[in-house]
């Protein structure tokens, strides 16, 4: 750490073996974990938790009060978890007194200039490309990819395995295992090749797109098409959509539009 070049508030905690750049700005109220490597230009705010071996690349900022007029000034935190790589002037805020808390969890790349606002969940070993941007209070689930330039609505959720294609406007729910795109954001088919590279199987993958058949295909309302499907054989997965769609709040993503000539 080159203490001349770079400003590190004494009351921040500073784990061992951690490389803090020039220029860098760290203030009170700051944890650091082991291991984590803290780019030139980098600004550290307080209220920020980071946990051990992630990188934050230059120009990124991390735990900015929130950019939401509701914000008074009250105590919250933004909770990082290990071995995140947080790219070129990505933007991350702390919570707002809805949660307490932003939180993005492990194994995380979130690639330059993306966004995520004020009491965003972000799980476990997801992708944010360049420029994609979370409003408040969005859960991006386990494995989630999100194309560059996509903006996603504030409250909405995005389910485990997705991927969603560059550009996406998302204003609507996107189960888990699929593949979002179109305009609107529509139902494209399951993610495969995402789910055959994390080891499942191919019958289970056929078994989710049969499930989303039902769902997004079939012609039967959302209503109808969940309690369709609590009639297929019991899995995971199954269990996993049934879940995901009687939690949702905003309502489920276009189904499967075809393009007529």
């Amino acid at each position: 750490m080159n203490e001349q070049l770079s400003f590190v508030s004494p009351e921040a905690k500073i784990g061992k073996n951690v490389k803090i750049e020039p220029f860098a700005v760290i203030y009170e109220d700051v944890v650091i974990g082991d291991d984590c490597w803290i780019g030139p230009h980098v600004t550290i705010f307080p209220g920020a938790r980071i946990g051990k071996g992630c990188k934050i690349f230059p120009g990124a900022s991390i735990a900015a009060i929130p950019q939401d007029l509701k914000f008074a000034g009250e105590k919250t935190t933004c909770e990082i978890g290990d071995n995140n790589i947080i790219r070129e002037f990505v933007t991350i805020n702390r919570g707002t007194a809805a949660s307490g808390k932003t939180v993005l969890g492990n194994n995380n790349l979130i690639m330059a200039y993306a966004h995520i606002a004020h009491d965003c969940v972000v799980k476990n070993n997801c992708i944010l490309a360049n420029s994609a941007t979370l409003a408040g209070h969005i859960l991006v689930d386990d494995f989630a990819i999100i194309g560059g330039q996509s903006a996603i609505h504030q409250f909405t959720r995005i389910g485990k395995h997705v991927i969603l294609m560059g550009g996406s406007l998302v204003d609507k729910d996107i189960p888990p295992y699929v593949k979002g795109g179109k305009f609107p954001v529509s139902y494209c088919g399951i993610n495969s090749v995402g789910l055959s590279r994390r080891g499942f199987s191919q019958q289970t993958i056929n078994n989710i797109q049969s499930l989303y058949r039902i769902v997004f295909q079939s012609g039967l309302t959302y209503t109808n098409a969940l309690e369709e499907l609590k009639k297929q054989p019991q899995s995971p997965e199954r269990d996993e959509i049934i879940e995901f769609m009687t939690l949702s709040e905003r309502g489920l993503m276009k189904g499967f539009v075809s393009v007529r000539k």
